[in-house]
């Protein structure tokens, strides 16, 4: 079995394994379960199982707490990681799904967003004013006119201006 087949999120764990595993005590997982901070699956008799998924999180909040942050703002960092690691989800697809569509589209047009927010349909070849309209795609076989700055390279050009 590949190390790619391991289900992260498959609680397999008691809660003396984890506390051994994450190297803290039982009590302390059982309160990181009652705040919300980590919270481990239940069997049907109400048994907690971690996952490694789980296990990774505890030693987080272990690291940032010997850090000295209070375990309420530990809860809001990693509230905001799981809705940030739910957004880069969501963004792979929607690029997987833009692959896929341009793939059954090969002659499809390319579309970019005006500086006012309009759709703009651009030729093929067309330039793109960078200080008005962001490129959304740009086929892989289309030469760039001229190097493309990075989002970060493009942000400081702005702020410099």
């Amino acid at each position: 079995m590949a190390d790619d087949d391991i289900d992260e999120d498959a609680p397999i764990f008691a809660i003396a394994a984890a506390a051994e595993l994450a190297a803290m005590h039982a009590q302390t997982l059982r309160q990181y379960d009652r705040l919300g901070l980590v919270v481990p699956g239940r069997t049907q008799g109400g048994s907690r199982r971690y996952s490694l998924r789980h296990i990774r999180q505890l030693r987080e909040v272990a690291r940032m707490s010997a850090e000295g942050i209070s375990l309420p703002a530990i809860a809001r960092i990693l509230e905001l990681e799981n809705e940030v690691a739910g957004l880069r989800r969501e963004v792979r697809d929607l690029e997987q799904r833009l692959r896929d569509e341009m793939q059954q589209r090969p002659g499809a047009r390319v579309f970019a967003a005006g500086a006012t927010g309009a759709v703009v349909t651009l030729r093929h070849g067309a330039r793109v004013r960078r200080a008005t309209e962001v490129v959304l795609y740009r086929r892989p076989s289309d030469p760039p006119a001229s190097p493309q700055p990075t989002a970060e390279e493009a942000l400081q050009q702005r702020i410099g201006d």
